[in-house]
């Protein structure tokens, strides 16, 4: 959900892709499949990454071609688990003049993520498949819906749900 720049999803390493993918096949709606080369960034005085679970983070991507920059700021429960967080996203007209800025700025590179992602709509949600370079299959699952009565912890409860029943195996948050 985006609204006023707050987002609900999850990500999650699965240990069986095959029966989810079997079913957004069958039941959703396949969107596209895109190329991401996702370099994540720190200003020199502070490395986001450092702190578990990371709080927050700032990502230049790169999506066949076309770049954006992306902000996320994650809010948790008392219980160290996240439902949603802040996302600002804009996207970019000259990715060089860019990335000069970045570095004038004192901002380094600390990951560099590559994937091949296949995204399917299915009722509310947008479900995100993605194969990354030497990690394996993720999965990301961001409420769609139009509903602004919605609570975080319901919906990433029943994004679990989801998965679980259709027997993704163990499911790793990241």
């Amino acid at each position: 959900m985006k609204t006023k720049n707050i987002e609900i999803e999850i990500k999650v390493k699965v240990q069986n892709i095959k029966s989810l993918l079997g079913f957004l096949n069958k039941k959703g709606k396949f969107i596209n499949q895109v190329h991401q080369v996702d370099d994540y960034l720190v200003p020199s005085h502070r490395n986001f990454l450092e702190l578990r679970p990371v709080k927050e983070w700032f990502r230049l991507r790169n999506e066949d071609g076309v770049y954006t920059l992306n902000y996320k700021n994650y809010h948790f429960d008392r219980q160290g688990k996240s439902h949603h967080c802040d996302e600002f996203e804009t996207g970019i007209e000259n990715p060089d003049q860019a990335k000069r800025i970045l570095k004038a700025l004192n901002f380094k590179r600390v990951v560099r993520i590559e994937k091949t992602r296949k995204i399917w709509i299915y009722k509310d949600y947008e479900t995100a498949v993605d194969s990354v370079k030497n990690m394996g299959d993720f999965v990301e699952i961001e409420y769609k819906g139009k509903s602004k009565n919605v609570k975080p912890r319901d919906i990433t409860a029943q994004m679990i749900t989801f998965l679980k029943d259709l027997g993704c195996g163990k499911l790793e948050r990241s």
